[in-house]
């Protein structure tokens, strides 16, 4: 049972060094702080500050780092994405970013889910056997429209993301259905993230957040972020099983009172 997860510390330690070997490379005398993941916004925000030269003069080179870090996170299922969806959107823009974020995500799950499938699945099922079973019966309960279970899944999320990620080798999902409903059902998050990083980038002053040219950008980010959340709940109330609150209280760790 142990040799899976000494493969697994293997393919761990040889992606940790290969980024950081990548980053060390890449930004070698170019940046004046060092990389590392940020772990809050105030973080976050420097380490923003001081890449957005480096990326204007070396593009290729960050858009590299970027990428690399990202799909370390999410192909170890380590937390921390959504800062980096706000970073690309402070370095990248908007719309890049939010193209990047969402392929990035997508790739990342899915190489998560390769992992879990060649070094996980026995771990997984030891650790986590209820939630794993649980979940195993709804999505047998919903195997005719799995597709749009999974994506309700992604915007209403009855277990966490990096879990869905890990479980998903072990519940039969096909790999094709999942990369899509990442890539779906994600796209809301990852936009919200990006939009939010991308306007906190143009912003100088405490006084710019109130302005109405703000106000009116975050308002159309919520309008625009909810419009498929309410397509899939509309379609999930009529065509998919679900039992609510119970159910989605014991998957995420937490007793019904």
């Amino acid at each position: 049972m142990w040799r899976r997860p000494a493969g697994l510390l293997l393919v761990f330690a040889a992606a940790t060094a290969a980024l950081w070997l990548l980053s060390v490379r890449l930004s070698a005398g170019q940046t004046r702080r060092a990389l590392r993941f940020p772990a809050d916004l105030e973080e976050l925000r420097d380490l923003a500050e001081a890449l957005r030269d480096y990326e204007r003069h070396h593009r290729g080179a960050a858009l590299a780092l970027f990428c690399g870090a990202y799909l370390y996170k999410q192909s170890f299922a380590i937390p921390g994405s959504s800062l980096l969806n706000v970073l690309a959107g402070a370095l990248f823009g908007p719309w890049m970013g939010l193209v990047l974020c969402s392929v990035l995500t997508s790739v990342g799950a899915t190489l998560c889910y390769l992992l879990s499938a060649a070094f996980g699945k026995q771990l997984i099922v030891h650790f986590f056997p209820e939630k794993v079973a649980l979940l195993q019966g709804k999505v047998e309960e919903n195997r005719s429209c799995l597709f749009f279970f999974l994506l309700f899944l992604r915007l209403f999320p009855m277990t966490p993301n990096w879990f869905l990620n890990l479980s998903a080798p072990i519940l039969n999902i096909p790999m094709s259905q999942f990369f899509l409903s990442v890539l779906i059902g994600l796209t809301p998050y990852n936009f919200i993230c990006v939009q939010t990083g991308a306007i906190l980038s143009q912003i100088t002053s405490l006084d710019a957040i109130f302005s109405w040219d703000t106000l009116l950008k975050l308002l159309a980010m919520a309008v625009v972020a909810l419009i498929p959340g309410t397509l899939i709940k509309r379609y999930s109330q009529k065509h998919l099983k679900l039992d609510g609150n119970k159910q989605s209280q014991t998957l995420n760790g937490r007793k019904s009172l």
